[in-house]
């Protein structure tokens, strides 16, 4: 079923909020962490990861109860001003001293992870029951990963210039209007799209997880999508890092993310052509391939050349806007054709896992940073107190961005070999065993 232009676009919309949420956290809290409230690297990067942790349990569970109520807009409107209010109060709290900081930091992204499961489930699980066409999935990610682009580019490159112009607590501000704006905009966007006409699982969800993690291709998708996660939040993380130590130009962190993410505008139509003449695998093959030797040419920023480290980041760019193309469509064709199949609605339960499992690779990407920098020797600051880093650590500095995201790109590429249902059309796939929807 072919979509309109005005739906896909309001679709699209909810990627402010997706690309915003999924970007600053990554950019910034590490950083205020350490060099603001003056929180140890490595506590830092633990106090990044236990929240985002909880979305591993959480977010199955959000997907279930958005599949058993039948509708999924409403959860995004609700769950995402929560998101919003609770992003601006994360940056609001007390200053000092670290431990009770690093704490108030710490509960406010955990109440905010957990709100942003129930925004992103949902919203993840709609182009599955939104139409059949595989294509038609391809135009919409399309579209979707446009908006993406704009809303990283925007937030990414915004929000550290309004840190150095007022401060964390104008930056939570600041985005938490921007999370609100992605927010009505999908709500608003998607009117007139009717709810999936399918019956919802019966049994347990550790029933309905059992069943999503027999399917083979959906494994195989997901542990090579979670693996570049880590690596793209690796890269993430040390973007300030690179700025601040490595380029020491006020103006190299803003420009770094561009150069990152500005490519997906121009290159995004290109991926959903591969994707149509080639297949999707095929395109996030490549893409992968793009990525990681984006990824290496980043070692350059340990010789401080800002030149070669903004070309570095626009190969990278490339890669990464495929990367968001090609899996983000090959979801719901695995959980599309699941229902499809079965008769019955597991989409919310495999969009569960899948972001469970994507959240926790972007926040293990940090704290794999973070644990980078520990190694090297990283000493921790406050922001009246700043302190020489050690030549080991500024080594650690670019090996984090550099060496170990490449090394994790090539490896996911084992996996993502494995996925096979992009040689085949819906249509022709050959039958397969009728799973059992039993309670047990």
């Amino acid at each position: 079923m072919a979509l309109s232009a005005g739906v896909r676009r309001g679709y699209a919309l909810g990627s402010v909020a997706t690309g915003t949420f999924g970007t600053v956290p990554g950019l910034l809290l590490l950083p205020y962490l350490t060099d603001d409230l003056g929180v140890a690297a490595g506590v830092a990067g633990l106090l990044v990861l236990v929240p985002k942790g909880w979305d591993v349990v959480l977010n199955p569970i959000a997907g279930r109860i958005s599949d058993r109520s039948g509708l999924r807009r409403p959860f995004l409107l609700y769950a995402g001003i929560a998101v919003a209010v609770t992003f601006a109060l994360m940056f609001a709290g007390p200053q000092a001293p670290p431990a009770l900081a690093g704490g108030y930091v710490a509960l406010l992204f955990l109440v905010c992870a957990t709100a942003y499961a129930f925004f992103q489930v949902p919203y993840n699980a709609m182009p599955a029951e939104m139409t059949t066409d595989t294509d038609e999935r391809t135009r919409m990610m399309t579209w979707r990963v446009a908006v993406l682009a704009v809303a990283i580019l925007i937030s990414g490159a915004t929000a550290p210039l309004v840190v150095e112009a007022a401060g964390y607590t104008a930056m939570g501000l600041y985005i938490g209007v921007l999370l609100l704006l992605g927010t009505v905009g999908a709500y608003l966007g998607t009117r007139g799209v009717p709810p999936a006409g399918r019956v919802a699982a019966s049994g347990s969800l550790a029933t309905q997880l059992r069943l999503v993690g027999a399917d083979a291709n959906f494994r195989n998708l997901l542990v090579a999508f979670v693996i570049q996660a880590l690596a793209i939040g690796s890269i993430l993380a040390g973007v300030t890092y690179v700025a601040g130590h490595l380029i020491t130009d006020p103006a190299a962190s803003t420009i770094l993310f561009a150069a990152f993410v500005g490519p997906a505008l121009l290159v995004t139509p290109v991926w959903e052509r591969v994707a149509l003449r080639r297949g999707k695998r095929a395109g996030f093959l490549i893409s992968s391939a793009v990525l990681a030797l984006g990824a290496l040419t980043l070692l350059s920023t340990a010789t401080g050349s800002a030149m070669a480290a903004y070309v570095g980041a626009g190969i990278t760019g490339v890669g990464y806007a495929g990367i968001q193309v090609f899996p983000l469509a090959m979801l719901p064709d695995v959980a599309g054709e699941d229902a499809r199949r079965t008769g019955v609605n597991r989409i919310g339960v495999f969009t569960g896992v899948w972001t469970a499992a994507e959240t926790l690779g972007l926040a293990l990407g940090p704290g794999l940073y973070a644990l980078v920098l520990q190694l090297g020797g990283y000493l921790p600051s406050t922001a009246a107190v700043e302190v020489a880093q050690p030549a080991s650590a500024l080594t650690a500095i670019a090996i984090g961005v550099s060496v170990v995201p490449a090394v994790l790109v090539v490896a996911s590429l084992f996996w993502l070999r494995r996925y096979a249902l992009d040689e085949h059309r819906p249509d022709e796939l050959p039958a397969q065993e009728e799973r059992s929807t039993d309670a047990g």
